[in-house]
């Protein structure tokens, strides 16, 4: 069986009037939802905190929320799209197979 495709939704806490909040965890989460009623066991969705120690190096002018789809940038700034990060994967599965 060949490895699933690696989604990697990196974020931060945003700040708001009581505090922070978790927004772009509580979209990842809602994404690989989405993601593996689509593709099963096909993709793996990681959230990951801009300050968390395992966070990957962003690349060069990326700006949050950062979706990687197997290292490639899918998108960097803006909202999260399901669907955008749905055809990177179709994408991935065309090229594998």
């Amino acid at each position: 069986m060949a490895e699933p495709v690696l989604v990697q939704i990196i974020g931060a806490p945003v700040a708001c009037a009581t505090g922070t909040t978790d927004t772009w965890r509580g979209v990842a989460r809602y994404v690989a939802g989405q993601l593996t009623l689509r593709f099963g066991a096909g993709v793996r969705v990681v959230y990951t905190d801009l300050f968390d120690a395992d966070c990957p190096p962003l690349p060069e002018g990326a700006q949050l929320p950062l979706v990687l789809v197997d290292g490639a940038i899918v998108s960097s700034g803006g909202k999260i799209s399901v669907s955008l990060i749905r055809r990177a994967i179709e994408h991935q599965h065309e090229g594998s197979a």
